[in-house]
Protein backbone atom coordinates (compact mmCIF):
# COMPACT_ATOMS: atom_id res chain seq x y z
CA UNK A 1 0.00 0.00 0.00
CA UNK A 2 1.49 3.44 -0.89
CA UNK A 3 0.37 6.58 0.28
CA UNK A 4 -0.56 9.16 -2.47
CA UNK A 5 1.59 12.36 -2.08
CA UNK A 6 -1.10 14.55 -0.59
CA UNK A 7 -1.58 12.08 2.18
CA UNK A 8 2.05 11.07 2.97
CA UNK A 9 2.77 14.92 3.00
CA UNK A 10 0.06 15.05 5.83
CA UNK A 11 1.21 12.26 7.70
CA UNK A 12 4.89 13.35 7.58
CA UNK A 13 4.08 17.10 8.70
CA UNK A 14 2.10 14.90 11.88
CA UNK A 15 5.28 13.13 12.02
CA UNK A 16 7.75 15.93 12.27
CA UNK A 17 5.12 18.21 14.69
CA UNK A 18 5.14 15.22 17.00
CA UNK A 19 8.83 14.53 17.39
CA UNK A 20 9.65 17.96 17.71
CA UNK A 21 7.05 18.25 20.21
CA UNK A 22 8.39 15.19 21.96
CA UNK A 23 11.89 16.76 21.83
CA UNK A 24 10.73 19.91 23.36
CA UNK A 25 9.34 18.72 26.01
CA UNK A 26 12.42 16.45 26.92
CA UNK A 27 14.53 19.88 26.95
CA UNK A 28 12.06 21.40 29.46
CA UNK A 29 12.33 18.27 31.25
CA UNK A 30 16.09 18.76 31.40
CA UNK A 31 15.67 22.49 32.00
CA UNK A 32 13.32 21.83 35.25
CA UNK A 33 15.40 18.70 36.45
CA UNK A 34 18.65 20.17 35.73
CA UNK A 35 16.53 23.84 37.89
CA UNK A 36 15.19 21.89 40.83
CA UNK A 37 19.36 19.94 41.33
CA UNK A 38 21.08 23.05 41.30
CA UNK A 39 19.04 25.49 43.18
CA UNK A 40 19.40 26.34 46.70
CA UNK A 41 16.05 27.30 47.03
CA UNK A 42 13.63 24.59 48.04
CA UNK A 43 10.49 25.92 47.07
CA UNK A 44 12.47 26.36 43.36
CA UNK A 45 13.48 23.35 43.64
CA UNK A 46 9.91 22.29 45.07
CA UNK A 47 8.52 24.17 42.05
CA UNK A 48 10.39 22.46 39.60
CA UNK A 49 9.56 18.49 40.54
CA UNK A 50 5.93 19.39 40.18
CA UNK A 51 6.43 20.77 37.22
CA UNK A 52 8.54 18.55 35.45
CA UNK A 53 6.00 15.83 36.95
CA UNK A 54 3.12 17.70 35.23
CA UNK A 55 4.22 18.60 32.14
CA UNK A 56 6.25 15.43 31.24
CA UNK A 57 4.67 12.39 31.24
CA UNK A 58 1.56 12.60 29.97
CA UNK A 59 2.77 14.79 27.20
CA UNK A 60 5.85 12.67 26.38
CA UNK A 61 4.50 9.92 26.00
CA UNK A 62 1.52 11.15 23.81
CA UNK A 63 3.98 12.80 21.21
CA UNK A 64 6.03 9.56 21.22
CA UNK A 65 3.04 7.39 20.64
CA UNK A 66 1.59 9.73 17.76
CA UNK A 67 5.34 9.65 16.45
CA UNK A 68 5.43 5.89 16.53
CA UNK A 69 2.40 5.98 14.75
CA UNK A 70 3.06 8.20 12.08
CA UNK A 71 6.10 6.37 11.66
CA UNK A 72 5.04 3.53 10.99
CA UNK A 73 2.48 4.63 8.88
CA UNK A 74 5.30 6.30 6.83
CA UNK A 75 7.33 3.51 6.68
CA UNK A 76 4.43 0.94 5.21
CA UNK A 77 3.23 3.66 2.83
CA UNK A 78 6.34 4.55 1.04
CA UNK A 79 9.15 2.54 -0.70
CA UNK A 80 11.38 2.62 2.79
CA UNK A 81 9.11 -0.17 4.69
CA UNK A 82 9.25 -0.59 8.12
CA UNK A 83 12.39 -3.24 8.49
CA UNK A 84 13.66 -2.17 4.79
CA UNK A 85 16.23 -0.21 5.29
CA UNK A 86 18.56 0.13 8.26
CA UNK A 87 18.01 3.55 9.34
CA UNK A 88 14.41 3.04 9.56
CA UNK A 89 14.32 0.12 11.77
CA UNK A 90 16.99 1.87 14.17
CA UNK A 91 14.56 4.52 14.41
CA UNK A 92 11.82 1.90 15.22
CA UNK A 93 14.16 0.45 17.46
CA UNK A 94 14.78 3.97 19.53
CA UNK A 95 11.04 4.92 18.77
CA UNK A 96 9.55 1.68 20.93
CA UNK A 97 12.92 1.54 23.56
CA UNK A 98 12.26 5.15 25.23
CA UNK A 99 8.92 4.98 24.20
CA UNK A 100 8.22 1.88 27.19
CA UNK A 101 10.81 3.79 28.92
CA UNK A 102 8.79 6.83 29.13
CA UNK A 103 6.21 4.63 30.70
CA UNK A 104 7.77 2.05 32.94
CA UNK A 105 11.32 4.22 34.35
CA UNK A 106 10.34 8.23 33.78
CA UNK A 107 6.86 8.10 35.15
CA UNK A 108 7.79 6.48 38.37
CA UNK A 109 11.26 8.40 38.44
CA UNK A 110 8.66 11.87 37.84
CA UNK A 111 6.12 10.58 40.60
CA UNK A 112 8.91 10.26 43.18
CA UNK A 113 10.43 13.35 41.85
CA UNK A 114 6.65 15.34 42.60
CA UNK A 115 6.38 13.43 45.91
CA UNK A 116 9.81 14.75 47.03
CA UNK A 117 8.80 17.96 45.91
CA UNK A 118 5.70 17.85 47.57
CA UNK A 119 8.15 17.13 51.00
CA UNK A 120 9.84 20.12 50.05
CA UNK A 121 7.55 22.38 50.32
CA UNK A 122 5.66 21.48 53.23
CA UNK A 123 8.88 22.26 54.89
CA UNK A 124 10.92 18.31 55.20
CA UNK A 125 14.13 19.28 53.72
CA UNK A 126 15.68 15.90 54.65
CA UNK A 127 14.55 13.92 52.00
CA UNK A 128 16.40 12.54 49.20
CA UNK A 129 16.48 14.41 45.60
CA UNK A 130 15.75 11.41 43.14
CA UNK A 131 19.12 10.47 41.02
CA UNK A 132 17.53 8.70 38.16
CA UNK A 133 16.33 11.97 36.35
CA UNK A 134 20.14 12.99 35.29
CA UNK A 135 20.34 10.25 33.29
CA UNK A 136 17.14 10.43 31.15
CA UNK A 137 17.89 14.67 30.70
CA UNK A 138 20.24 13.71 28.18
CA UNK A 139 20.36 10.43 26.92
CA UNK A 140 16.90 11.27 25.59
CA UNK A 141 17.60 13.95 23.75
CA UNK A 142 20.73 12.91 22.44
CA UNK A 143 18.46 9.36 21.07
CA UNK A 144 16.07 11.96 19.50
CA UNK A 145 18.80 14.03 17.44
CA UNK A 146 20.07 10.61 16.19
CA UNK A 147 16.61 9.89 15.10
CA UNK A 148 16.34 13.25 14.03
CA UNK A 149 20.25 12.76 12.16
CA UNK A 150 19.13 9.00 10.77
CA UNK A 151 16.19 10.73 9.12
CA UNK A 152 18.35 13.31 7.17
CA UNK A 153 21.19 11.17 6.13
CA UNK A 154 19.90 7.34 5.64
CA UNK A 155 22.55 6.16 6.21
CA UNK A 156 23.40 1.62 5.77
CA UNK A 157 21.49 0.91 3.06
CA UNK A 158 19.27 -2.19 3.31
CA UNK A 159 19.05 -4.57 5.71
CA UNK A 160 18.74 -7.84 2.71
CA UNK A 161 18.75 -8.25 -0.34
CA UNK A 162 17.68 -11.84 -0.41
CA UNK A 163 13.90 -12.39 -0.13
CA UNK A 164 12.59 -8.69 -1.01
CA UNK A 165 10.58 -9.26 -3.86
CA UNK A 166 9.89 -5.49 -4.63
CA UNK A 167 12.70 -5.30 -7.82
CA UNK A 168 13.72 -1.65 -9.12
CA UNK A 169 11.42 -0.89 -11.76
CA UNK A 170 14.42 -0.61 -14.41
CA UNK A 171 15.37 -3.99 -14.19
CA UNK A 172 11.69 -5.46 -14.86
CA UNK A 173 12.03 -3.18 -18.15
CA UNK A 174 14.87 -4.43 -19.14
CA UNK A 175 13.49 -7.85 -18.63
CA UNK A 176 10.61 -7.01 -20.97
CA UNK A 177 12.70 -5.78 -23.55
CA UNK A 178 14.88 -8.84 -24.19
Amino acid sequence: MRLGTRTRKVVLVGHIVSVSAWIGIDLALGVLVLTATITADTATAATAFQAAHLIAVWPMLTASLLSLATGVTLALGTKYGLIRYWWVAVKLAINLAMTTLIYLSLRPGLYAAAEHGRRLAAGDPATQPPEQLIYPIFVAPSLLLAAVVLSVFKPWGRTSRRGDTAQPRRYLRRRRAI
